[in-house]
């Protein structure tokens, strides 16, 4: 079944590059074509137009469309994580050359934000005990990369 919304990301010059990342990092991700530019342009011949590919499942393209568009925080990747030992690794590949924010939010060498979520945290923010939501919610804001124990432990009220 061919997915119904696919999401479109344009890079300056480095959608190759992007792509190659991106595939590196995630289980179940391979590039699913490359349209490159011929004679006519507008790109140098044989440099990359458009590529599709999929990062665990889920069909993305990538085109270079040149300096005009740029990426800003107002969209980002979710990325959802089971552990402490997922949350590092995802953060640490995607960080490399990039910029760390916070609350888990990155900002990949591409200049695409990301965000590196541990899984219980958004069962903390939901808890019926707001009292507990609320203190998860408030480690988050003073933190860069999330860590779960320190999730855990506001959570539960301990220091």
């Amino acid at each position: 079944m061919t997915q119904k919304i696919t999401t479109f990301l344009s890079f300056n010059d480095q959608a190759e590059q992007a792509v190659k990342l991106y595939t590196s990092v995630f289980k179940n991700s391979r590039v699913t074509s490359a349209h490159r530019y011929g004679d006519a342009g507008p790109g140098p011949k044989g440099t990359v137009m458009t590529m599709g590919f999929e990062l665990a499942g889920q069909a993305f393209v990538a085109m270079n469309g040149g300096p005009t568009f740029k990426f800003a925080e107002g969209i980002s990747l979710s990325v959802s994580c089971e552990t402490q030992a997922e949350v590092d690794y995802y953060w640490d590949k995607l960080l490399a050359g990039g910029k760390p924010s916070q609350c888990g939010w990155l900002k990949d060498r591409f200049g695409l934000s990301w965000q590196i979520v541990p899984t219980v945290l958004g069962e903390m923010m939901g808890s019926p005990d707001r009292a507990a939501g609320k203190r998860a919610a408030d480690a988050m804001m003073k933190m860069v990369k999330l860590d779960i124990a320190a999730l855990q432990a506001a959570f539960q009220g301990r220091p």
